[in-house]
């Protein structure tokens, strides 16, 4: 049961990721860097910080691909090459929770923060209900942005997608 839910998840985050860029990218180049006073400032900003922070846990839950060593880091100056990116990460996501079983998502995951050297070890089940919690968390930031620039933002309720999904 699980295992429905997290994927179900993960396809969330794909589609809203793609309404997030698609309206992102009517924005003009100023105002897709402005500081809005977000934690990570800027569209630009937000939208790096929530690639940054998918590649580091997928790296944590996986043990493959690149993590960055910080969580500001500006993974692509440009928008297109950024939305590249995340298309090819979400991807990634769907596939991992694709894969994932009852028995896996009841194991452990050992890792270590960013900014810490310590390793911690942490049951899968949370870690992964964090990781979906802090998209959304980024993403409604994102979504102020572009309701304080241009007055709307896409839709990006679960429900509104779990609707479209037939789930």
């Amino acid at each position: 049961m699980l295992h429905a839910h997290f994927l179900m998840l993960a396809k969330y985050n794909a589609w809203a990721n793609r309404r997030l860029y698609d309206a992102a990218a009517t924005l003009s180049d100023a105002d897709y860097r402005r500081d809005r006073g977000a934690f990570f400032k800027s569209m630009h900003g937000t939208l790096n910080h929530l690639l940054v922070t998918d590649r580091i846990w997928m790296q944590r839950f996986t043990g493959e691909g690149t993590a960055p060593d910080r969580l500001d880091a500006i993974l692509s100056e440009e928008l297109d090459a950024l939305r590249a990116a995340r298309e090819a990460e979400d991807l990634r996501i769907v596939a991992y929770a694709e894969g994932l079983d009852e028995t896996r998502i009841a194991g452990v995951i050992r890792y270590r923060r960013v900014s810490t050297p310590e390793e911690f070890t942490q049951p899968l089940a949370p870690a992964l209900a964090h990781w979906f919690n802090h998209q959304t968390h980024h993403r409604g930031q994102a979504h102020g942005i572009l309701t304080g620039l241009v007055g709307r933002a896409p839709e990006l309720d679960l429900l509104y997608f779990q609707r479209l999904a037939g789930t």
